[in-house]
């Protein structure tokens, strides 16, 4: 009977100190990028709003309420999934900002800023986050207190970098696709936008395959290159 109160005991520690793990894991992974995502997903709808478009302002979705920008799949389950099973990368999305393009002034020029605003406010994060890191490191020398909080901001860099070079990838329905299209004839753009429920789907399967650790490189690069200025 010891013997299994031992096992039981220690069963019950083990269980507490995984659900201790996964708790942490939550708030250092999954509330930045949930912001990362709320504030990508807001940056496209201003951008849509200073161009002529109020659709996303309309549909409530100029926010940076996470409830109303969550995608079920790509918000919730994947990211946990990661946390609870940190095995892969951790990655996801949110739900598109709906844009009217009949709104807008000149369509072609204004998607292409209303989509670059998505990553370009992955990296404005990126950067504030790096001035943070000098502010601290600058200013509070020595001190034990600040580095777990530079340590989370150096991650919150990561999360945003990768973000913005993910969704920097040519493809429709990314970013990236409808940046391209800024310089593509319009007849090519048009079929690419017809068939992007089939790159959505060679996406979705090279995503699960782990084809997107290509993104490493640059995101590793990228974040080197801004801890250097954040000592600076």
């Amino acid at each position: 009977m010891s013997t299994g109160l031992l096992s039981a005991n220690g069963y019950h520690s083990s269980m507490s100190m995984d659900l201790y793990e996964i708790g942490y894991r939550a708030v250092i992974y999954f509330i930045p990028f949930l912001f990362a995502l709320c504030f990508h997903e807001y940056a496209h709808g201003w951008v849509a709003k200073m161009r002529g478009d109020n659709t996303a302002e309309k549909m409530g979705r100029l926010t940076m309420n996470p409830i109303v920008h969550m995608d079920p799949i790509g918000t919730l389950v994947l990211p946990l999934m990661a946390i609870i099973f940190p095995t892969g990368i951790f990655f996801g999305w949110a739900k598109p900002v709906p844009v009217n393009e009949r709104n807008l002034r000149n369509p072609r020029t204004d998607m292409f800023w209303i989509a670059l605003a998505g990553p370009g406010a992955n990296l404005l994060l990126a950067v504030i986050a790096t001035l943070g890191m000098w502010t601290m490191k600058h200013f509070f020398i020595g001190s034990d207190y600040f580095r777990p909080i530079i340590r989370g901001l150096d991650l919150f860099v990561g999360i945003n970098l990768f973000l913005a070079f993910f969704n920097m990838i040519p493809l429709h329905p990314l970013d990236g696709g409808k940046i391209a299209a800024r310089f593509l004839p319009a007849d090519v753009n048009f079929k690419l936008e017809q068939n992007q429920h089939i790159t959505s789907v060679i996406l979705l399967a090279l995503i699960l395959m782990g084809a997107v650790r290509f993104l490493v490189i640059p995101v590793d690069f990228t974040q080197n290159l801004l801890r250097i200025l954040s000592l600076g």
